[in-house]
């Protein structure tokens, strides 16, 4: 066991790193597509999968900075692309290990070397 296992499941976040491809708005291919949802299939099959989707290239987006009272708006695109997301997941599990194995089974999400970080979620109870 990599982590502690948690009682009750804990949810995870799970980050689909951006990759120039992604940032560029280049869509994958039927195969590619097909993969991705016959693996959200598998999750929403086995009661882990809470939410997904993919993010449109930062672009699209904005970026407010918080500095006290002031806020300052930035029009995307944002860089650099490592540190962008392109897609997520919500999951709940049993512990850290059962997501680990998950993301071992996902095909490439990208159409070129890509990284996914799970990150674990807040839950209500961590704040008692």
């Amino acid at each position: 066991m990599l982590y502690a296992a948690a009682d009750p499941p804990m949810r995870v976040i799970v980050f689909i790193k951006s990759t120039a491809d992604s940032e560029a708005g280049v869509m994958p291919g039927p195969e590619l597509l097909g993969a991705m949802g016959q693996f959200n299939a598998a999750l929403t099959e086995a009661g882990i999968m809470v939410d997904g989707n993919g993010i449109k290239p930062s672009s699209a987006g904005f970026r407010v900075r918080f500095d006290g009272e002031s806020r300052i708006l930035t029009q995307g695109p944002f860089g650099p692309v490592k540190e962008l997301v392109a897609g997520y997941w919500i999951w709940q599990v049993r512990d850290m290990d059962e997501a680990l194995e998950w993301v071992m089974r996902c095909p490439n999400p990208m159409l070129q070397p890509s990284d996914i970080e799970i990150l674990p979620l807040f839950e209500p109870e961590d704040f008692d």
